[in-house]
């Protein structure tokens, strides 16, 4: 599942999913910062794309959504503390999904934001390859 995959065992994300919406924390480590002591961007759009990827798949019960574009802005350096991603579905249409993340320290201060386009696949979600089919009651994963 999500908090398997090998990127998360580095990341070591929390997730929480709820029907259309979805709340991620990171917590910010020196291994993530760049050579200005920041964390990098890879850390940025690993929040949103993952906050957005769940607050869509949240909507398709049966098939796997494909991330097919992610635009991040990057608002303010975080250097520590935690990150927080808060994923809502803005559009659902037949086939994409529209949604978009905003990133908040542990303040409350906005540091970034994304909005991405999600794909509806024909690849059916099964405990198989990992995943089951959401609910309405908040999932943690």
């Amino acid at each position: 599942m999500y908090s398997q995959a090998p990127i998360n065992r580095f990341f070591q994300p929390k997730l929480s999913v709820s029907k259309g919406f979805a709340e991620l924390t990171i917590e910010i480590r020196n291994d993530f910062h760049h050579a200005a002591g920041a964390a990098h961007g890879a850390v940025y759009f690993k929040a949103v794309d993952d906050a957005a990827f769940f607050a869509a798949n949240s909507l398709e019960p049966d098939f796997f959504v494909l991330t097919s574009s992610i635009t991040i802005f990057f608002l303010r350096p975080i250097q520590s503390g935690t990150l927080i991603a808060k994923g809502k579905v803005v559009q659902n249409s037949k086939t994409l999904i529209i949604a978009e993340s905003n990133l908040f320290d542990n303040r409350g201060k906005e540091i970034g934001r994304g909005i991405g386009s999600f794909a509806k696949s024909k690849i059916r979600l099964t405990p198989e390859i990992g995943y089951f089919a959401p609910t309405n009651e908040q999932k943690e994963l």
